[in-house]
């Protein structure tokens, strides 16, 4: 997207190709090293929220701690500004587009040499 990411944000997890974020081991090292770094904002997946219960009170006093479950709420959270979503293509560009894949999809010819 070109959008940066907030520098006093910290976040950590496992995001699945669906876009869900998975809980992780180490949260009490994590956010230990994000309050000595001086981070104000964590996301931490939210089924590690059972885990808070091992960071010291002082740790959670001075960070934020947000449990996410989707990565839809990481973006909004994480990146200075909201993507803009991309215009839908006109029909012609969709013609256009499906050309020029059939183009380099089609079967080759008798002079073609094909390498395996």
């Amino acid at each position: 997207t070109g959008i940066p990411v907030r520098s006093d944000i910290a976040m950590t997890g496992e995001i699945t190709l669906r876009g869900e974020v998975l809980p992780i081991g180490g949260l009490k090292e994590k956010l230990l090293a994000a309050h000595r770094g001086g981070i104000k904002l964590v996301l931490i997946p939210e089924e590690n929220v059972k885990d808070l219960i091992d960071i010291p009170d002082n740790v959670k006093n001075a960070i934020e701690i947000v449990p996410v479950r989707w990565i839809d709420k990481v973006l909004e959270l994480a990146l200075e500004r909201k993507p803009e979503p991309l215009p839908d293509p006109s029909p012609e560009e969709l013609a256009k587009k499906a050309a020029e894949a059939s183009k380099q999809t089609s079967s080759p010819t008798s002079g073609d040499v094909i390498k395996h």
